[in-house]
């Protein structure tokens, strides 16, 4: 009993800590990607077409003279043309990105789950922190289980409960922060 102390809370290496700032690196890169995904960014050509565009509806704008009123429709109409063919653009390379982000995605879930199942065997059986048990009196047995129970009025937390906890808590943070 006295290994599974040593290994537990309050021995030399913290793997409670180490988990927890696994899980919120974890969340914080997971929500990088999909705000990343989300919000994009301007290229060159997009910047052009629009500046192209807001130039062409000035001018036709100023062309407001029944005389030029010929010059001033070929200007909305031109303008028009490279509305379309800045939304296509735009929704190609939306295509593009979302296909790119998604793969990333899965790259981050993959090795999330590769992390949390090496973790879960790593320390299957053992403590990762213990708590005193009136902290945690009513959820004692779900918190130790798989972990050894009770030793001196402390419960021994599980791998995972504490991963369950760990991915809650971190949400919460990511969301917040």
């Amino acid at each position: 009993m006295e290994e599974v102390e040593a290994q537990g809370g309050s021995g030399s290496f913290p793997a409670a800590p180490l988990i927890f700032f696994t899980v919120i690196a974890f969340q914080f890169a997971t929500r990088w990607l999909h705000d990343l995904k989300k919000k994009g960014s301007s290229t060159d050509k997009e910047i052009q077409l629009r500046g192209e565009i807001k130039q062409l509806l000035k001018e036709a704008s100023s062309l407001s003279q029944p005389s030029t009123f010929a010059q001033a429709a070929k200007l909305r109409r031109t303008a028009a043309a490279k509305e379309k063919e800045l939304a296509n653009y735009q929704e190609q390379r939306n295509q593009e990105m979302k296909l790119s982000y998604d793969l990333y995605l899965k790259v981050m879930f993959i090795t999330k789950t590769a992390t949390y199942f090496m973790l879960i065997i790593w320390f299957w059986g053992t403590p990762v922190a213990s708590v005193p048990q009136n902290l945690v009196q009513p959820f004692g047995k779900l918190l130790s289980w798989k972990a050894g129970g009770h030793l001196n009025d402390k419960i021994m937390v599980g791998i995972i409960p504490w991963l369950i906890l760990s991915t809650r808590v971190s949400r919460y943070v990511c969301r917040i922060v």
